[in-house]
């Protein structure tokens, strides 16, 4: 008895002490057990994040060897059984995609966007197969898209599955779906890093939720470490030797990067075009479902009669080619943006990112040449910029350059390019759902977390203000007597005629 007073005493003592020193010094509770609650929530993150990205590796690597195995099969197929091919391809996705979703009986989407935003973090685990499989059939018969986007489906969709079994809170729910589609982007990209940041940068336009960053990093570099486990190549890029940092060469860089801009917006309005022009075609003509992509094949079969096949497909090879520095078509941008707009648009499923890289490299490569750059240097800016620009991701897109090209030197003409890239496409972007939290110039407001297309962003009251002014000034000019404007115009020969 005598100890458990003593014991008592001393506890109660202890904490008459922590409650001195928090009177003494002002310093809140929370304060003082504030470092532990971070140590736990790292611990928490390192479990649940590195099961995430083990878990997604893995997936996304089954999903990998699956397509890189029946695109090997189509990859030396001759014009007239491609032709043949791509019909149907997309006869298949359109059956798969249609008759596939009836087995979601939830009411939830499968947009990780959405599912982050709007669904706290919920997505459908019954159709998780279903974009995977469409996509490899996409690729595998000459579709133009990318393999990311399934990709980041799977991460999501798994890491969701994950999160439910596990009882996850909504707050920790919307974390480790970003954590999985972070996990997605990382193991396809190659680049542990930049594709973290891009799965949390994605979710909104001006805004990163640095909350979400541990994780995703973690999971990340867990995924893209399982991925090499599986045997998953990787390709990476040696950028020449630059000299030391050149002010012209930064600005011819960042030209390229306003360029890089303007192609990133004509490839997000083609696409959006295309879809819009199909689902117009349907509801005109009361068209089934799957014959869409039916639909989008057979154009696609007509053009690659005049367009080179090398823009079916990924079209890696012509982005090796742009990166080692080989003469592209000043038009090639176009041909693989017309491609992949309809095969999107039709209703193919597959990826939005690696066209942008194919579109990028081709367009800075051409560029390059004009301004007299290395056209190894322009594919390399061009391919980060358009990323940059068209996904509104440029620190993600940054950091790809550093993980995929390497050096300081490199990284300051790339960074250049891709800010101004991004800023140039201005609200505009591959993911319709993305919010926009802030605009991107103090000359424009709107936004404040509404989905794209729902964001009225508008021209601010001081730039309307001087709108108005320069208007009123010209209307003034021109409104003036046509006798006093015209001797306005001529005051010498006046003041010679009043004189004779």
């Amino acid at each position: 008895m005598g100890r458990d007073r003593c014991s008592k005493g001393r506890g109660l003592g202890f904490l008459d002490a922590v409650g001195a020193i928090v009177t003494m010094t002002g310093m809140p509770r929370a304060t003082l057990i504030e470092p532990i609650v971070m140590l736990a929530t790292i611990l928490q993150w390192i479990v649940l994040a590195t099961l995430t990205g083990v878990v997604v590796g893995s997936g996304t690597s089954l999903f990998l060897h699956g397509l890189f195995f029946l695109s090997d099969q189509t990859a030396s197929i001759s014009l007239s059984w491609q032709m043949a091919l791509l019909p149907l391809g997309g006869l298949l996705n359109g059956l798969l995609l249609y008759y596939g979703y009836k087995l979601n009986r939830t009411g939830l989407g499968d947009s990780v966007i959405a599912a982050v935003h709007r669904q706290s973090g919920k997505m459908p685990i019954s159709t998780i197969a279903i974009k995977p499989l469409a996509a490899i059939i996409t690729l595998a018969s000459g579709g133009s898209a990318g393999k990311e986007g399934p990709c980041s489906h799977i991460g999501g969709s798994l890491a969701s599955g994950l999160g439910r079994l596990l009882r996850l809170n909504v707050e920790l729910q919307k974390r480790i779906v970003a954590c999985g589609v972070s996990a997605g982007f990382a193991s396809v990209f190659g680049t542990p890093i930049a594709g973290a940041i891009y799965g949390v940068e994605v979710l909104a336009i001006g805004r990163i939720r640095h909350d979400f960053l541990f994780p995703a990093i973690i999971a990340g570099v867990a995924s893209f470490e399982i991925s090499k486990f599986w045997n998953i190549p990787y390709q990476y890029y040696t950028m020449q030797l630059l000299p030391h940092f050149d002010g012209v060469l930064f600005f011819k860089t960042v030209i390229i990067g306003i360029i890089c801009g303007i192609v990133a917006g004509v490839f997000v309005e083609t696409v959006a075009l295309a879809r819009r022009l199909f689902t117009r075609l349907r509801a005109r003509y009361d068209l089934w479902p799957p014959l869409m992509p039916f639909l989008g094949g057979m154009l696609l079969s007509a053009l690659i009669i005049v367009i080179p096949r090398d823009y079916l497909g990924l079209s890696l090879p012509l982005m090796d080619r742009a990166l080692t520095g080989e003469a592209m078509p000043y038009l090639g941008f176009l041909w693989k943006t017309l491609l992949v707009a309809i095969t999107l648009g039709s209703g193919f499923y597959g990826g939005i990112v690696t066209p942008q890289f194919v579109i990028g490299a081709i367009a800075g490569n051409a560029c390059a040449h004009l301004l007299g750059i290395s056209p190894a240097l322009g594919a390399a800016v061009g391919l980060v910029a358009v990323v940059a620009s068209a996904s509104n991701t440029p620190i993600a897109a940054i950091l790809m350059g550093v993980e995929l090209f390497g050096g300081v030197t490199g990284t300051i003409y790339v960074a250049g390019a891709a800010m101004a890239a991004y800023v140039m496409i201005g609200h505009r972007s591959v993911y319709p759902d993305q919010l926009v939290a802030y605009p991107k110039s103090t000359w424009m407001h709107g936004g404040l977390d509404l989905p794209l297309g729902q964001e009225k962003i508008r021209l601010s009251f001081g730039l309307l203000k001087w709108i108005s002014r320069m208007q009123t000034k010209r209307d003034h000019l021109f409104r003036r007597d046509p006798e006093a404007r015209h001797r306005a115009r001529r005051p010498d020969n006046d003041n010679r005629t009043d004189g004779a």
